[in-house]
């Protein structure tokens, strides 16, 4: 968790940005990050991190278009120096993955004391922001990753057609219309740029959830639709990803870049919906598989062992893991992961 100081800090350098760039990961708990902070004052752009391990110098021609005068850097795991060192701008950047050196950033990652600690983006933009009016954006950004947050019952009382209960995040997730809600913000920013754009401009002026799941608003009906499309895509996956499921220890299901990225939200879905397994959901795209791996057990060490001699990168929270493998060293690194988790 954030310091007072820290947050105190953070809250002045917003405060007084006149024109800052917000880069956020492209999942929910990116996304909600940049819109608590974004709409304390309604100032600056914000950019979707999408591609690559790490904000690099191939970035900085966002910079130098957009022309910030500050820097927020939000649930991205990495930022290369060379990126710090060029910018030439403050940079803030907040953070819950693994801790790495830099200098000259303004660094929050509460895994710098703590080297088990567990705290999404969402919940420290949430204590920088603390607008009542926000709650909804910090429950689901915190809930989307399978982060109980303290301030769940004030938002049950608040938004009780959308949480009825306290309960295990399986059940809120996929059994409470929050889950939907969740899901609204890991879909929209998935597909052609522009379309995204026009969604999160619009995500970004909401005043209640029920504008969209109610669809209480022209806004909310645009973004419904756009949801509905999308999640459409997802349902079919799933459906293929099920098919799958056999008696074995480990859940595999590959698909090709034909299809939009789900590998996430199929392996926390498919996770819930059998816990016994271990899930892996890899997508090929370009010459790489990326995946994402689900346990109920610790699995990171296994990753990490499982990706020595192979060409690929990986990493993340101990029971749930990202990775991109070169397609040639695929079954290698499958080999060795169940090798690691004694599977077959």
């Amino acid at each position: 968790m954030l310091t007072p100081l820290q947050i105190a800090f953070l809250r002045e350098e917003l405060a007084t940005a006149k024109n800052p760039l917000f880069f956020h990961d492209d999942d929910a708990d990116g996304l909600c990050s940049f819109l608590l902070l974004y709409r304390i004052q309604r100032e600056g752009r914000g950019f979707i991190f999408k591609y690559g391990p790490s904000l690099n110098a191939q970035h900085l021609r966002k910079v130098q278009e957009l022309n910030p005068d500050k820097i927020f850097v939000l649930d991205i795991p990495l930022i290369e120096q060379e990126f710090i060192d060029q910018a030439k701008r403050p940079i803030f950047w907040i953070d819950h993955h693994q801790p790495v050196e830099r200098s000259n950033v303004h660094y929050f990652n509460p895994r710098l004391k703590e080297p088990d600690a567990y705290v999404p983006t969402t919940m420290m933009a949430w204590q920088v922001s603390q607008r009542n009016e926000d709650l909804w954006i910090a429950a689901a950004g915190c809930l989307a990753d399978w982060y109980v947050p303290d301030f769940l019952e004030e938002f049950i009382q608040k938004y009780p057609h959308l949480l009825s209960r306290k309960s295990d995040l399986p059940t809120m997730l996929y059994q409470e219309p929050i889950g939907t809600l969740v899901k609204v913000f890991f879909f929209l920013p998935k597909g052609p740029p522009s379309d995204v754009r026009n969604s999160l401009a619009v995500l970004s002026r909401l005043q209640h959830p029920d504008e969209i799941l109610q669809q209480t608003t022209a806004q909310g009906k645009y973004l419904w639709k756009r949801f509905q499309d999308i999640n459409q895509r997802y349902e079919t996956l799933l459906k293929e990803a099920r098919k799958e499921v056999g008696k074995g220890k480990l859940l595999l299901f590959a698909y090709s870049e034909q299809h939009w990225s789900f590998t996430a939200n199929l392996a926390n879905e498919l996770g819930a919906l059998y816990p016994e397994k271990i899930v892996i959901i890899a997508r090929k795209k370009s010459g790489e598989w990326k995946c994402s791996l689900r346990a109920q057990v610790a699995i990171a060490p296994a990753v990490e062992k499982a990706l020595v001699g192979v060409q690929g990168y990986g990493g993340g929270h101990p029971t749930a893991c990202g990775a991109v493998i070169k397609e040639e060293d695929w079954e290698q690194f499958l080999q060795n992961f169940k090798r690691e988790m004694k599977v077959k």
